[in-house]
């Protein structure tokens, strides 16, 4: 029986992989290990291990790795504290294998510290194309991995062309996108989310509509969140649509677009946005398949929300390069162009499922995948 562990570093984390640890605990050859890490358990961010318990993965253990500061330092002091601390964990759980998942600098740590332990490393999401640093990270857990679980054909060819062994190269789709196959086949009724969840803001009544807005920092651009953020913000309120308003990621310059929501919402009177810190993955989903739109720049609007299709207004350079579909509509940080896309995306309405990242059976190949490849520490690479 092989060990597989997981290590899950951020609420969005948790949504890429939840279907592969369902997969993987299910399957009567693996043995799942589940390592909760970073932002998933501060409570600041809506921590996700309390989601992750919820739903039956009791972790094996828990790594606190983020410094305070959410800039550039505390950013590599972070990624750097987390090879220190997943390295004794690797060490205590032995796995046969490490499944790092996509771009963020917790991924990063996790595929050091695994390559130096002579563990093979199993990486989900890579050979994708995005601005910031999360390209050169992906590239680089990519190199430092064995086994290369992409979403897409074009994904599988940029990590054949980095010189990856093609025997090592599986197009598996997303698994967040199994995630939203379940939620296109539900009921679309019942779903409250003022009922279920604790947020802060005005209710109102969302069988009438709403956006979904969601804008992370722009980790070479973090100087300048807390204007980027004033200018969604500014267009927002002139739309005064009905809004369902989430937190930021852990990234540099998170303080900076808190900040701005938190003044803005101290001096603007906007009765008809709520703000959340965080949802279990389904439940997000499901706000998601019922808004009119989404705002900001999570690739949740590209993946998932090719799926859903779900109209997107994608802001700034934080997906730039990423495949998409015909959903999504690119503007830039200012009010009038985000205006102005919001209302076309609003007119448009939904458009056709798009299969770009998967067709919702991500997590079962991919378990079933990790019973029968090869596990091999050495790499033959291919140039």
């Amino acid at each position: 029986m092989r060990k597989v562990c997981v290590v899950i570093t951020a609420r969005p984390s948790y949504a890429r992989v939840k279907t592969v640890l369902e997969a993987i605990r299910a399957h009567a050859d693996l043995e799942l290990q589940v390592v909760v890490a970073a932002s998933a358990l501060l409570e600041r961010y809506g921590p996700a291990i309390d989601v992750i318990r919820a739903d039956g993965f009791e972790p094996d253990a828990v790594v606190y790795m983020v410094l305070e500061g959410e800039n550039l330092v505390t950013t590599a002091k972070s990624t750097g504290l987390g090879v220190l601390e997943l390295a004794t964990i690797f060490d205590n759980l032995r796995p046969d294998v490490v499944i790092s998942v996509a771009d963020r600098y917790e991924t990063m740590a996790t595929a050091i510290a695994a390559s130096y332990l002579n563990i093979p490393v199993a990486h989900l999401l890579g050979g994708e194309v995005t601005g910031s640093i999360d390209e050169k990270v992906r590239h680089a857990v990519t190199k430092l991995a064995n086994l290369h679980f992409v979403a897409s054909d074009r994904a599988a060819e940029r990590v054949i062309r980095m010189g990856e062994d093609p025997e090592t190269v599986f197009v598996t789709g997303c698994p967040s996108v199994d995630l939203a196959a379940r939620v296109l086949a539900e009921d679309p009724d019942g779903f409250d989310p003022f009922g279920r969840y604790a947020g802060v803001g005005h209710r109102f009544d969302p069988s009438q509509g709403y956006l979904v807005v969601l804008q992370h920092p722009v980790t070479t651009e973090y100087e300048g969140a807390l204007d980027q953020i004033r200018g969604t913000l500014a267009a927002v309120e002139e739309l005064a649509q009905p809004a369902f308003w989430f937190w930021p990621n852990v990234d540099a310059g998170s303080d900076r677009i808190s900040k701005g929501i938190r003044q803005f919402r101290e001096t603007h009177d906007v009765p008809f946005i709520y703000f959340f810190k965080n949802l279990a993955p389904e439940d997000f989903l499901r706000l998601l398949h019922g808004a009119r739109c989404l705002v900001g720049n999570s690739s949740v609007g590209i993946r998932e929300g090719a799926y859903l299709g779900l109209p997107v207004v994608n802001i700034g350079d934080r997906q730039e390069g990423r495949d998409r579909a015909a959903n999504v509509v690119d503007v830039g940080y200012d009010r009038q162009g985000i205006l102005s896309a919001v209302r076309f995306q609003l007119e448009n309405g939904r458009y056709p499922s798009s299969m770009l990242y998967g067709d919702g059976r991500a997590g079962e190949r991919i378990a079933e995948l990790l019973t029968r490849v090869p596990l091999r520490v050495a790499k033959r690479i291919c140039y």
